[in-house]
């Protein structure tokens, strides 16, 4: 999976900001986040939404109006609904999920905690999740809030990001090391 641009990155950090200052008027940071979670989750199971948020084919108002019947029918509070409507209506939908990813950086550190994201081969159990929670606590000196990503294709094994810092234990990257290492030696 490709790294976003940096353009995409300001982008997507700006609105998440612009979201987060607005959440944190009303008394609903962690409500917004659940509603972005949730507007995530429905993402990684629809393909058709992926190719919705990140196809410049469709126009501003079909963005607009198709993430708005998404977002009512899902629930999603009136706060994450019109954010969704800006986003969509200013061509920005594409760096969605960077700007949810941003959100939770944001609400995380207003928490006074750190988030990791942890890309793994399948779905971590609670107590897979606690531990890793608590070894980065361990690593960090701070809570640690974690978003999972399901990545079969990494075989095995975790990718852990924690700002700047990259911890890949994958069964992915081990094969791949291992088949460069090979070459040399024939």
């Amino acid at each position: 999976m490709a790294e976003t641009s940096p353009l995409i990155s300001g982008v997507a950090e700006r609105y998440a900001l612009s979201l987060f200052e607005l959440a944190s008027e009303t008394g609903s940071i962690d409500p917004v986040g659940a509603d972005l979670d949730r507007f995530q989750a429905m993402m990684d199971e629809s393909e058709d939404l992926r190719r919705l948020v990140a196809s410049p084919v469709f126009s501003a108002d079909e963005q607009q109006k198709a993430v708005s019947a998404i977002a009512v029918k899902a629930g999603l509070s009136v706060t994450v609904l019109n954010f969704l409507k800006v986003v969509a209506g200013n061509r920005r939908l594409f760096a969605l999920p960077g700007m949810i990813r941003a959100y939770r950086a944001i609400a995380a550190e207003h928490r006074g905690e750190i988030s990791a994201e942890v890309t793994s081969a399948h779905a971590l159990t609670a107590t897979q999740e606690k531990e890793l929670k608590s070894a980065l606590k361990g690593v960090t000196g701070k809570d640690v809030t974690i978003a999972v990503t399901i990545d079969p294709s990494i075989l095995g094994g975790l990718i852990v990001k924690v700002g700047s810092r990259q911890i890949d234990t994958s069964l992915r990257t081990k094969l791949s090391t291992l088949k460069l290492a090979l070459k040399e030696v024939g």
